[in-house]
């Protein structure tokens, strides 16, 4: 979703989590992780900018973002499905 609305990614489910996270069974825990997830999305995305500078590897920095930022929310959606905690790679808890 960041690849199309930018903060979007981050906030559609900020706005979500807070509407709902006490009235649908699971949804703080997967709210808190997917939040925590975009969050770190956005820490890897900035340090990678100044990376570029140093032998490109930024832009290997970008491409394992966005790869990262694609696959793994959809497994934790099927994960959501099941019932199954989830279980985001890379994350840094801030909340």
């Amino acid at each position: 979703m960041d690849y199309v609305t930018g903060f979007g990614g981050l906030l559609v489910p900020l706005i979500i989590w807070f509407a709902s996270k006490d009235k649908i069974q699971g949804m703080d825990q997967h709210g808190r992780s997917i939040i925590n997830f975009q969050l770190s999305l956005l820490l890897y995305i900035v340090i990678s900018i100044p990376a570029i500078l140093l032998l490109g590897l930024g832009l290997l920095g970008f491409l394992s973002v966005a790869l990262i930022g694609f696959i793994v929310p959809i497994v934790n959606a099927v994960k959501a499905v099941n019932g199954e905690p989830p279980s985001y790679f890379m994350t840094i808890r801030f909340i």
